[in-house]
């Protein structure tokens, strides 16, 4: 069990305490939607939550098979609701690895990804679409 405090600041704003480490995120409403969008929304941080999971479920199988994945980048792309009520429609997680397309754990770092416990949590209208682009050389 890991527990966060959060303070409500006024204007939309709101302050999250990690309570283990202390570490510090500040939330605001996005300009859609009556804020400032002055830092990631809550539902900004549910699509970084799933391309982070995405990555470290990756790392985590990749040391296990002593393969180095330093270098991986992913990028989300949030899509809200055209209608009420408000909520988030899909995630488009692109990641890039930097391995060669052929790699003989491409299969199961792919299904590492796409079993993260992030996207197991979401809900299941959550649209989530992810592409993986391969672009270095194999290294085992």
């Amino acid at each position: 069990m890991v527990e966060a405090n959060i303070r409500y600041e006024g204007g939309l704003r709101c302050v999250a305490v990690h309570g283990p480490s202390q570490s510090v995120i500040e939330t605001d409403a996005p300009v859609d939607n009556m804020g400032r969008g002055e830092r990631f929304s809550p539902t900004d941080l549910v699509g970084t939550a799933l391309a982070s999971c995405v990555a470290t479920t990756m790392g985590i199988l990749a040391a296990r098979l002593e393969v180095d994945l330093t270098g991986m980048t992913a990028r989300v792309r949030k899509h809200m609701t055209a209608d009420p009520p408000r909520r988030i429609a899909r995630l488009e997680v692109a990641i890039t690895v930097p391995l060669d397309e052929n790699h003989p754990q491409r299969t199961r770092l792919e299904a590492a990804a796409q079993g993260c416990p992030v996207r197991r949590s979401l809900h299941p209208e959550v649209v989530v679409e992810e592409t993986f682009a391969w672009t270095g050389a194999a290294t085992e």
